[in-house]
């Protein structure tokens, strides 16, 4: 899909991967609603893309609540124009093992990271598809396929993976709209969502101020690169371009993923036929 022309909104659009997305969509001609919990944040990106010609909104969102999203929605509507890009990126991370984790813990990683995506799709989708055209892209991480190697912080993985899943189901049903989706899978890559605990509203037990320090997968076979933010911005453009499925920032993580996933699931089915053949009547 071209994006020149079209109304865009990217949540999480005021820092990290978001903002880039943002900054880039701006430029290729979109215009731009940069949602986020942090309205400032989202203020200063939409200010930098009006400073440089382009025409973008700050709208404040809390993706884990139906009825802001609905609100977002309406404002998108109202100040901007009917959507044809989602760009639901929004997302929050804990990094402890989960028998260390409280009930909020656990729900507010899932909640933002899995369901806030689920209710900006549901909002926006009909309307695309009523239009017959649109993309949706979902961020979720490359631990989603490199779960094997990736401990202590299982519900973050849980959420992520749950996007993937979400969007490659969602592509049959929705390309007979013309409608596209791309499911991204960052790696190493620019962002603040180390600093998301902050931020965690008081519904979820209010901000933590400890430091969250990213996993590192553990397979030996790679050697993550560490992306700046525009050039995975690129990968997004050029996703949205072509329709990809899935879009990988790190090549370097291939390996892992064959040796990890893929060997796991290729065991599974060959140990399902050893079963068959031993059973056999």
């Amino acid at each position: 899909m071209d994006v020149s022309g079209k109304v865009a909104v990217v949540t999480g659009g005021g820092s990290g991967i978001g903002k880039a997305i943002a900054l880039a969509l701006a430029r290729e001609g979109a215009a731009v609603a940069v949602a986020d919990i942090m309205e400032a944040s989202a203020a200063a990106v939409a200010d930098e893309i009006g400073r440089a010609g382009g025409r973008a909104v700050a709208i404040a969102c809390d993706v884990s609540d139906r009825a802001s999203v609905a609100a977002m929605k309406r404002q998108v509507n109202r100040e901007l124009g009917p959507v044809s890009l989602l760009v639901a990126n929004a997302g929050v991370t804990m990094f402890e093992e989960l028998t260390d984790m409280s009930d909020d813990d656990v729900d507010w990683v899932i909640d933002v990271s899995l369901y806030g995506v689920t209710h900006c799709i549901q909002a926006f989708l009909p309307d695309m598809i009523a239009a017959r055209e649109g993309h949706v892209v979902a961020t979720a991480s490359v631990a989603a396929l490199l779960a094997p190697f990736v401990g202590a912080h299982a519900p973050y993985v849980a959420a992520k993976a749950g996007i993937v899943g979400m969007i490659l189901s969602l592509r049959p049903d929705l390309a007979k709209y013309g409608v596209g989706a791309s499911v991204l899978c960052p790696s190493a890559v620019e962002s603040s969502i180390t600093d998301s605990p902050r931020y965690r509203p008081a519904s979820y037990g209010g901000p933590q101020q400890s430091e969250v320090t990213l996993p590192r997968a553990a397979d030996q076979h790679d050697q993550a690169v560490s992306r700046p933010a525009g050039e995975a911005a690129q990968m997004v453009l050029n996703a949205i371009r072509n329709d990809y499925p899935v879009i990988v920032t790190d090549p370097t993580h291939r390996k892992g993923f064959e040796q990890g996933y893929v060997r796991y699931v290729l065991d599974a089915f060959d140990e399902a036929a050893r079963f068959d053949a031993e059973n056999a009547v």
